[in-house]
């Protein structure tokens, strides 16, 4: 078994199941774990009055249970085919947060789900994927 897992990136969506399943497989066929990584896209840098921050402190609190609660599933599919899974979830810019994950946690690739878009390379690859092909210190791997 390998120690370097393979991080996944994941949203719930669709796209993000079959990233799980291609993921298992590779996981199984090379002995490793498996990271799964949801990203809500937040930006810290924006003023906001006392009642707005006590909102988004609420609307926080709700979105990390809603994307628990949404990695569930997937947790449970990897366990049950008896892979070592970990997961996390965190606030930030997605591409770039899962490039600095992959590092941190000395990946052996990144799967992501192909979802697409409205410019074309968006619609050949999707925004995220595009950004860790061009970005990522391991390799990519974006299943259609």
């Amino acid at each position: 078994m390998t120690d370097q897992p393979i991080l996944v990136g994941y949203d719930g969506t669709d796209a993000a199941q079959r990233a799980v399943e291609f993921a298992g497989k590779r996981a199984t066929a090379e002995g490793c774990a498996i990271h799964l990584v949801y990203v809500l896209e937040w930006s810290p840098y924006s003023f906001l009055s006392t009642q707005e921050l006590e909102e988004r402190h609420q609307r926080r609190t709700e979105e990390l249970s809603r994307a628990e609660k949404t990695l569930k599933p997937a947790l449970d599919a990897l366990n049950k085919l008896k892979i070592p899974v970990t997961s996390e979830v965190r606030y930030g810019h997605s591409g770039e947060l899962i490039c600095k994950i992959a590092e941190d946690k000395g990946a052996c690739q990144i799967i992501v789900g192909r979802k697409g878009g409205s410019t074309l390379s968006a619609r050949l690859l999707g925004s995220l994927p595009l950004t860790l092909v061009q970005a990522s210190p391991v390799p990519v791997t974006v299943v259609p």
